[in-house]
């Protein structure tokens, strides 16, 4: 049978670009939740048999993640997870602050759909829930969802792809400390305060509800790094 003209590398490569697309997302899943440490360092060959994969689409993820902080891309040698130091979630964290804080602000002045608006109050009932289990990481799923939510509806798709590539960077911090920190009643709370404001097209009261929000929780963050004497993650 004659293949069309065409038809073979265009299939090749709809392939090629799935895999990529799927070893960048198996990456850095295993890079923010710690299962590939802070300061390790892996071979294309390794993490292709763990994935399944050839090598090729794990050297063209390495690149993706390597241009979002999160890996360095060593040629002959391999791939090195990037800590992020205390100094560096430091700056993050009053980056962040600024950014979600002025995402809350659009979403506020926004015609934003009442959908949207129950979709974030799912989001607190869920972490309301997992805290009544005892549950940190059902807890931190849920707040992590509405923080993406949250900037989501801002629709600024720049802003968007900024501060998921920051969270990604301190994400492996807040799971070290999940479970040292208080149980965040106040955080969940602070949401539900924050949505009140966004349905009442209070942008003031917005920004300030979710600055106070982030400051106080870079707060906590920082000082629980320093008490547990944390050089980087």
């Amino acid at each position: 049978m004659i293949r069309p003209a065409g038809q073979g590398p265009r299939n090749s490569g709809a392939r090629e670009i799935s895999q990529t697309q799927r070893a960048t997302a198996l990456l850095r899943e295993m890079i923010i939740t710690n299962r590939l440490p802070a300061g390790s360092m892996h071979l294309e060959a390794e993490i292709a048999a763990m994935f399944g994969m050839s090598r090729t689409p794990v050297r063209e993820a390495a690149i993706v993640l390597a241009g979002q902080g999160l890996v360095e891309v060593r040629p002959r040698r391999g791939i090195r997870v990037l800590p992020v130091s205390a100094e560096d979630m430091e700056e993050i964290y009053s980056i962040l602050t600024e950014l979600e804080t002025l995402a809350a602000g659009q979403v506020a002045t926004a015609d934003t759909k009442r959908p949207d608006l129950e979709e974030l109050r799912r989001l607190i009932d869920a972490m309301d829930e997992a805290l009544e289990a005892e549950d940190r990481p059902a807890w931190a799923e849920a707040d992590a969802e509405f923080h993406r939510r949250l900037v989501a509806l801002a629709g600024n798709r720049r802003l968007e792809a900024v501060v998921a590539t920051f969270n990604d960077q301190v994400h492996r911090a807040r799971m070290i400390t999940l479970f040292l920190r208080p149980a965040p009643h106040r955080s969940n709370a602070d949401h539900r305060r924050l949505v009140d404001a966004l349905a009442a097209g209070d942008a003031e009261g917005a920004r300030r509800i979710h600055r106070a929000h982030r400051m106080e929780a870079k707060a906590l963050m920082m000082d629980l790094i320093r008490k547990l004497g944390i050089g980087s993650v």
